[in-house]
């Protein structure tokens, strides 16, 4: 409404009432806001431009000998001719674990209290960190993975780390895209995208 401006609270102030400074802010805030959302949009269809190009470019390479390419699984890097730059793209999976870690974790338990009896709990401490969960309530994948390396020969952990191993679920793949740029000799520097690198 003309003469007017809507606050935080989705009240209509009449802009006579409202102070310079705070009109002054929120032209430079909206201002600001309008040009980091129209550069974000570049950004998405920019990535989108990259994988698709890419992906057709792998799929050129592959028809030379006559090779089928299944998907955008796994990481590429293409070089410029003259090796000044080097365009990478990353696949990662996302992973998860379904409801059959908590029977690891039942079998690890029952393991930690057998091997602690009379002894430090420190162990137990080093168990039990794996499977704490981060301030979103998720698990850190690596550290559960990591119990897996763990060489111990005992039937329970043994049928704990299968456990963790069927839970282990594929929930997506996220494709990164890097440039690299060569600045001395064979050292490459990665051009920085997020706005506190640049």
């Amino acid at each position: 409404m003309e003469g007017y401006k809507k606050n935080a609270a989705g009240h209509l102030v009449p802009l006579e009432q409202i102070q310079p400074i705070d009109l002054a802010r929120d032209e430079l805030v909206v201002e600001k806001a309008e040009k980091i959302k129209a550069a974000q949009e570049m950004i998405r269809k920019l990535k989108a431009e990259i994988m698709g190009d890419i992906e057709a470019f792998v799929s050129l390479a592959a028809q030379k000998y006559d090779a089928q390419v299944g998907g955008q699984k796994g990481n590429v890097t293409l070089m410029s001719f003259d090796g000044r730059y080097k365009l990478r793209r990353q696949i990662s999976e996302n992973l998860s674990f379904d409801e059959r870690l908590q029977a690891a974790k039942a079998l690890i338990d029952e393991c930690i209290r057998e091997w602690t009896k009379g002894s430090r709990t420190e162990l137990q401490a080093l168990i039990n960190d794996a499977f704490q969960v981060d301030r979103e309530g998720k698990i850190n994948t690596g550290r559960i993975l990591g119990l897996r390396r763990l060489n111990i020969d005992d039937d329970r952990w043994l049928r704990a780390m299968e456990a963790i191993s069927d839970s282990l679920q594929v929930t997506g793949t996220t494709a990164y895209f890097r440039l690299y740029e060569r600045v001395a000799g064979d050292r490459y520097t990665a051009v920085p995208l997020d706005m506190a690198a640049v």
